[in-house]
C-alpha cells in the first residue's frame, strides 16, 4: 500500500504544481483550490508512504514523479515551451 500511496502523492504533487500555473494565469479560488488541495494531499499521502518505504526513496521517488509529471504536464497542458 505504500507505493500506491506514493505514486498517489506524486501525482498529487503535479496537481499543487499545476495550481501554481493556475494561480500565475488567472487567480481565482478554484485555482488556489487545486493548489492548496494538490499539495496538501501530496505531503500526507507522502506521510503515509513513508510508513512502508525508507524515506529517502520515497523522497526521491516523489520527487522524481512530481518534476516529470509537471515538466509534461506544463508543456502538454499549459503550452510552455519544450526547450
Amino acid at each position: 500500500m505504500g507505493w500506491v500511496a506514493l505514486i498517489l502523492a506524486g501525482c498529487f504533487e503535479m496537481v499543487g504544481v499545476a495550481g501554481i500555473t493556475m494561480v500565475n494565469r488567472k487567480p481565482s479560488a478554484r485555482s488556489f483550490l487545486v493548489l492548496v488541495l494538490g499539495f496538501l494531499m501530496s505531503f500526507v499521502l507522502l506521510a503515509r508512504a513513508m510508513n512502508d518505504i525508507a524515506m529517502g526513496t520515497a523522497c526521491a521517488v516523489w520527487t522524481g514523479i512530481g518534476t516529470v509529471g509537471s515538466a509534461v504536464t506544463g508543456m502538454i497542458g499549459f503550452g510552455e515551451p519544450k526547450d
